[in-house]
């Protein structure tokens, strides 16, 4: 690129913004569709508007097939260059919604499911009702991915999952990782009295991010793990629960999760002299970002109910 074109571009930069948008929301997804779904627009106006941005670039920032989307060696690049910019327009917008009278505007949160399901959900309902301008968007995802490139303003996660960078504030209270079976697995089967006896008995396991996850306990305020081999593993933990409900075996999840199942006798909880504690759950958020004021908003809102 000469000079010449190098002005012509700088020039027209704000007619290129919008696809620049698009684009990193392409790159975000490796999806046309779940970007136009996201972006309110035709899969067609949005392919089209990749297509003008390339044409005004002359470069080709996108692979494209029948079966995926990928980036260019080039695209990379002006992605990684691009996305700061992004980001300092968004909180430039969020400084214009902080001085409207009243929290607003759309609030997107990542958090793992767990955390959906035992922080945010019970009290969605009296948030919504105090501030009828914000919307939240939930997106629930055990990856550990960047909040800032991902387009969100705050995630929720386990905090020994968080990186330096960031904002952590604390949510929840301390958290226990509990072992419970079924009164249909033990009928017949001998309790296990120690962590050792799980070896004897069938273990259902999750995989996270990083393998299956190891169980842990605690005795003496020591930490050890122990090893659980059984004829289950599953990513998801709905699936999870569903099959220590259903008898399939012992399973290890966080107290709150299966609590009411506990206190109704549906699950019966083992080791529970080893059940070891934790700091639980931080809402977090990118150290370098201006904190719009609906995010202060649920910060504040969640913190008096942890």
């Amino acid at each position: 690129m000469n000079h010449e074109e190098a002005l012509h571009i700088s020039a027209n930069l704000p007619e290129l913004l919008p696809g620049i948008a698009a684009f990193a929301r392409v790159a975000h997804h490796r999806s046309f569709t779940k970007a136009a779904h996201e972006l309110g627009v035709s899969t067609s106006a949005l392919s089209q508007t990749l297509r003008t941005l390339e044409a005004r670039l002359g470069v080709r920032l996108l692979e494209r097939s029948t079966r995926k989307v990928g980036l260019t060696e080039l695209g990379q690049r002006f992605l990684q260059s691009a996305q700061p910019a992004l980001a300092a327009l968004r909180g430039a917008v969020n400084e214009v919604h902080d001085m409207r009278d009243k929290p607003a505007g759309l609030l997107r949160l990542n958090v793992s499911r767990v955390a959906a399901e035992i922080l945010v959900m019970p009290h969605l309902t009296p948030f919504l009702e105090a501030y009828p301008d914000i919307t939240v968007e939930l997106h629930c995802d055990n990856a550990l991915i960047d909040i800032v490139s991902g387009g969100f303003d705050a995630g929720i996660r386990l905090s020994e999952n968080l990186s330096q960078d960031v904002v952590a504030v604390p949510l929840g209270g301390t958290q226990r990782l509990a072992t419970v079976a079924a009164p249909h697995y033990l009928s017949g089967r001998a309790l296990p009295r120690e962590p050792r006896d799980l070896a004897a008995h069938r273990c259902l396991n999750v995989r996270l991010q990083n393998g299956i996850f190891r169980w842990v306990y605690q005795a003496d305020e020591r930490e050890f793990s122990v090893d659980t081999p059984g004829p289950f593993v599953t990513n998801d933990g709905d699936l999870l629960l569903s099959a220590i409900r259903s008898g399939a075996g012992i399973g290890c999840t966080l107290e709150a999760v299966i609590a009411d199942d506990i206190r109704t006798g549906r699950l019966i909880p083992l080791l529970e002299p080893w059940w070891p504690s934790f700091p639980g759950f931080h809402l977090y958020y990118s150290s370098r970002v201006h904190v719009p004021r609906k995010l202060r908003a649920f910060i504040d809102f969640m913190q008096t109910r942890s």
